[in-house]
């Protein structure tokens, strides 16, 4: 692999314009090599003498060592400043630069100076974050080890040979002052038999517990109307085992997160560095020069290369992670700070693909099926479409779903999307588009083999009614999926689909809960299944009020399950709205506002047009029509205008500045698919029928699109999303500390 893709594919996508733009200097370079080449043909291609370099010797200063000769055969000067905001700026000189072709020359160092001064300021500027932080989750840990010694002893007055002093920046800054356990109770420790020598009061020992207060890290509805009543959300401590334990599980994954941003940042240092030399050696090569080795000497004297505070921090958390998180065990310690990165398994692929031999066999089956027994044109043709087709379907919009979520996240990994980051997924288990792909398939297989089976549209002639079996086959599959979708052991993905879990009850009991991008995402993914619900729906009445024996129920004559069919439709944007609604309130966005108006037209629609397709009616039908229409203008504006970013620059492309996919046809065909697909509800009131297409079949297939528009907006929402945590170089979400010190340490 080349050194140009191994370098953009190890970079941290949200900082990636905060790296050496490598393929500007290449592109520079080959602007060289191609004048150099013309200049040797035309022959004006020769060496001047030194007298002819660039003057500098009253502005530069050089070192006093170097002697006249040294700094005649040096090709480059490079040259340090301070710049205005109190950074150091790098200058190189060309030695020589009348020479022919060497105008590009300078473009070239004048490039390669500005992207490494950008490089150089933005790693000083994490430094110093990470230091901050490092002093913070010093007073965390202070904190919880005097919460342990509490709850161990907590009858026994304090020693001082109970308290423990933790370090976790152990830097030599004279910017940063650390404040540990030890020096807030004035303790000084002899080196030479460990004892210490103070005779401190238990009231001053225990002082850091009583500035100390427990914060509430996970929002709960309770949290949720304290806060409405503007009650105070921060516990009083308690020492109990439970509580300890929830600190110790807080702390443990604020270091991991932290040890994952030294991670990240020794490895930008790192790769930085390597693609300067990179550059160089090619310079070199190119311009037939000796540049590379007095350019990397100032690159290793520089803040990038020269500071060691990210390996002194790293060992720092190291040893006080395997201390106090892993019972002094390294090897279990370093296991949860370098997770091993999950490689994809062959049997994945290869159970996939056995998934999708078995799918096409049964379709081809189905169809031979169907033509061999006519069952197109036998008398319980009707009455399957109308039973058994919608309990069926719903395993074909789940799947379809699945289908277009693998699409999604194969185009994200293409282009860079951190898509696991802007979900919030844990380290290491997020899904690939493989085992999306390999479960949604599997269910695939599984729902079509119980078609297949159930497929039979002849009564018993002695009892008249169908096989018990075969007729409960469709809740038995709906029963396995939920089975594995709540199974608490280790099998099927599991924290994949807790986490799904988690998130689908903060959708469901919206606004109770802080709204997160993977709630209000999920929640649009909902509203794009509404079919689907009311297939659920159906379920219920179907087998628990029908008889499936003899394929009969009364659902579709019932008032309950029509005022139902209203309210399972209009649940998942009335989920949405509550959560807009909650974020307008609390961050004070008044686009959630509009968001909100949005939602709202779209349940006056679709309780429009259920409303015609049940009772029919020039009423209903203008109805339907007139907030369809503007349902449907309004959430097209928003999809296009605020989801995808687009359409803010008129004058130029209609598009973001920023763009992932090269070709920017395929946004324009994008925003044409999205208004086409989502005037697919113009069937409802126009009310279009076919002779070969069952109304059940007609209501699959616009659900079936409204689908695959979702899935088309999903890979262009994160994108947006991506590129503004780009924009932001924001790569890593704000872990919540257990403690909180009050507003008196706060200001010391």
């Amino acid at each position: 692999m080349k050194f140009g893709k191994e370098f953009e594919g190890q970079m941290v996508p949200e900082w990636q314009q905060a790296y050496m733009n490598y393929p500007c200097l290449k592109s520079i370079l080959q602007e060289i090599k191609n004048s150099r080449i013309r200049a040797r043909t035309e022959g004006t291609l020769r060496p001047k003498k030194s007298v002819n370099r660039n003057f500098s010797g009253l502005t530069k200063r050089y070192s006093r060592a170097a002697s006249y000769l040294e700094l005649e055969s040096q090709d480059i000067m490079v040259s340090t400043g301070i710049g205005e905001d109190g950074f150091e700026r790098y200058e190189t000189s060309i030695m020589k630069v009348a020479e022919a072709g060497r105008e590009s020359e300078l473009v070239f160092f004048k490039t390669l100076d500005l992207e490494f001064d950008k490089v150089n300021h933005f790693y000083r500027s994490k430094v110093d974050e990470m230091v901050k932080e490092a002093v913070a989750l010093n007073k965390q840990m202070d904190a919880l080890i005097a919460f342990r010694l509490k709850v161990d002893r907590p009858s026994s007055p304090w020693t001082c040979s109970e308290t423990v002093a933790v370090d976790v920046d152990a830097l030599d800054s004279k910017e940063q002052k650390r404040k540990s356990l030890a020096d807030v109770m004035e303790i000084q420790v002899d080196e030479s038999n460990g004892k210490d020598s103070t005779k401190e009061s238990t009231s001053e020992a225990s002082s850091v517990l009583d500035r100390i207060r427990l914060n509430k890290t996970q929002e709960t509805p309770m949290s949720t109307i304290r806060n409405v009543l503007k009650l105070s959300n921060q516990e009083e401590l308690k020492f109990t085992r439970e509580n300890l334990k929830k600190i110790e599980e807080r702390l443990k994954n604020a270091f991991i997160d932290f040890y994952r941003k030294l991670r990240h940042l020794k490895n930008y240092s790192f790769l930085n560095t390597l693609a300067i030399s990179k550059i160089m050696k090619k310079y070199d090569k190119i311009a037939s020069r000796n540049a590379a080795k007095p350019y990397m000497e100032m690159v290793d004297k520089s803040y990038l290369t020269s500071s060691d505070e990210i390996n002194k921090l790293m060992v720092r958390v190291e040893s006080i992670f395997v201390e106090h998180f892993a019972s002094s065990n390294r090897s279990k310690g370093m296991h949860f700070l370098r997770p091993i990165v999950k490689k994809e398994r062959h049997r994945i692929t290869f159970s996939t693909g056995f998934f999708v031999g078995c799918l096409v066999s049964l379709v081809i089956a189905l169809v031979l099926f169907i033509h061999a027994r006519n069952i197109l044109g036998t008398e319980g043709q009707k009455l399957y479409m109308e039973t058994m087709f919608p309990l069926y379907s719903l395993f074909g919009f789940i799947v379809l779903h699945m289908i277009m979520y693998a699409s999604n996240i194969y185009f994200w990994k293409k282009y860079r999307v951190n898509y696991a980051f802007i979900f919030g997924f844990k380290e290491g288990t997020e899904l690939g588009y493989r085992p999306v792909l390999l479960l949604s398939f599997g269910l695939g297989t599984l729902a079509l083999a119980a078609v297949l089976i159930n497929l039979d549209m002849e009564m018993d002639p002695s009892t008249n009614d169908y096989k018990t079996i075969t007729e409960l086959l469709p809740l038995f599959v709906v029963a396995i999926v939920m089975a594995i979708s709540v199974c608490p052991f280790n099998i099927f993905y599991r924290s994949s689909r807790f986490f799904f879990l988690a998130v689908m009850f903060r959708c469901i009991a919206a606004p109770l809960y802080k709204v997160s991008l993977p709630d209000f995402f999920l929640a649009d993914q909902l509203t794009s299944q509404v079919q689907a619900l009311r297939s659920l729906q159906f379920y219920v009445c179907y087998y628990g009020w029908g008889d499936f024996r003899l394929r009969r129920n009364t659902c579709r004559s019932s008032d309950v399950y029509n005022t139902f069919y209203f309210i399972v439709a209009v649940i998942p944007y009335w989920s949405r709205f509550l959560q807009c609604v909650r974020r307008l309130i609390e961050e004070k966005d008044i686009s959630q506002g509009f968001n909100a108006l949005k939602y709202l037209l779209t349940i006056v629609a679709v309780c429009l047009r259920t409303a015609y397709s049940l009772n029919r009616g020039n009423v209903w039908r203008i109805a339907a029509w007139v907030f369809s229409a503007l349902a449907t203008f309004y959430g097209t504006y928003w999809d296009i205008v605020h989801d995808w970013g687009f359409l803010h620059n008129p004058s130029k492309t209609w598009l973001r500045e920023k763009l992932l996919v090269p070709n920017k046809a395929v946004y324009y065909v994008a925003m044409v698919v999205n208004v086409v697909l989502r005037l697919a509800w113009l069937q409802t009131v126009l009310d279009f029928q076919s002779s070969f297409l069952h109304r059940e079949t007609m209501i699959a297939l616009l659900a079936i699109l409204e689908i695959i528009r979702r899935g088309i907006w999903n890979f262009f929402r994160l994108e947006n999303e991506h590129l503004n945590n780009v924009g932001k170089f924001r790569a890593f979400k704000s872990v919540p500390l257990p403690f909180n010190y009050g507003e008196e340490e706060d200001s010391r």
